[in-house]
């Protein structure tokens, strides 16, 4: 068991910021599960991985996929960073997470990444898109291309004076970690579709963001959707239809929940949430009424690395 598996010609590596409990209760967190089915069976299924033993709240991960295809290195989602100001989302704020040790450990200096992949612009998907310097946030990765769906850039622009369903949770997130990279002339703003390289295919697929996106896998006979926040959990595996309490769009999310979740079943991809403890990733089976976990990815499982926070 490992943190990098093969897929066809890309090795995909998980470096994980956080994993642990973050504060809220299965029924906050998934309001549209009844209270009940967290009781028993189903919850004895979801702990130590998903559900915290002592506390019965809901364990998450905030985590990079570092994605080598074609000769370069490619991380999906970066977390929620460092030494940030996060006066609605305390939980976010002022981390010192050694974050940046681990990608080292990982063999991936800031200077080695050719691409970053924000799946959608929450608090803790592109916290390490910029760092600190002095009094000034600088883009933590000064060779990548950081790719942002325009929905979300557009969105969560404050100057477009959007309402979310997180209030102000998102507060100071555009200012300190998307604004820098835009302004310093590294983003890509795509809409529809992106191909990333003969590998590897951005989509839109919007509910919980607007423009909450996965990164399709193709290579050999390996397939893989890196699907952001269309799942938090795998009771959503088995309860498609069920959303966390953070989409903007429920109709929408759980539409393109359900349409990849088919996609993956059909084509026996690997599914990589972004917030999965555990052995992070699955794959999916269909069954008469929905899907079911078919297996999990041969990778270790998650360790905690103390602190808390809330996966958006």
């Amino acid at each position: 068991m490992s943190q990098t598996i093969e897929l066809g010609d890309v090795s995909v590596t998980r470096i994980l910021e956080f994993y642990g409990p973050v504060g809220l209760r299965p029924e906050t967190f998934f309001p549209g599960i009844p209270s009940t089915a967290w009781e028993g069976e189903e919850t004895a299924r979801l702990r130590p991985d998903f559900v915290d033993g002592a506390t019965g709240v809901v364990k998450a991960a905030t985590q990079t996929w570092v994605v080598r295809s074609e000769g370069r290195t490619i991380l999906i989602d970066t977390g929620a960073g460092d030494h940030k100001e996060r006066p609605y989302s305390p939980v976010w704020g002022h981390r010192n997470t050694g974050y940046l040790d681990r990608l080292a450990a990982a063999g991936v200096t800031p200077q080695d990444v050719d691409v970053v992949v924000n799946t959608h612009l929450h608090v803790d998907h592109v916290g390490w898109n910029t760092r600190l310097e002095g009094r000034s946030w600088v883009p933590t990765f000064p060779r990548a291309v950081y790719l942002m769906a325009r929905a979300d850039f557009d969105f969560w622009n404050p100057a477009n004076e959007r309402r979310s369903v997180l209030g102000r949770g998102n507060q100071n997130v555009f200012e300190d970690s998307v604004a820098p990279v835009h302004e310093a002339g590294q983003t890509l703003l795509w809409e529809g579709s992106h191909r990333i390289d003969g590998n590897l295919r951005l989509d839109l697929a919007a509910g919980h963001t607007p423009g909450s996106s996965v990164v399709t896998l193709e290579s050999g006979t390996d397939r893989a959707l890196f699907v952001g926040d269309l799942l938090h959990s795998p009771a959503q595996v088995v309860r498609p239809d069920c959303n966390s309490c953070f989409c903007e769009d429920p109709a929408g999310a759980r539409a393109s929940r359900r349409r990849l979740l088919g996609w993956a079943s059909d084509h026996r991809a690997l599914v990589v949430p972004a917030h999965f403890g555990g052995h992070g990733a699955l794959e999916v089976e269909r069954t008469a009424s929905a899907f079911a976990v078919k297996t999990w990815a041969p990778l270790s499982r998650a360790m905690p690395t103390g602190g808390a926070g809330v996966a958006r």
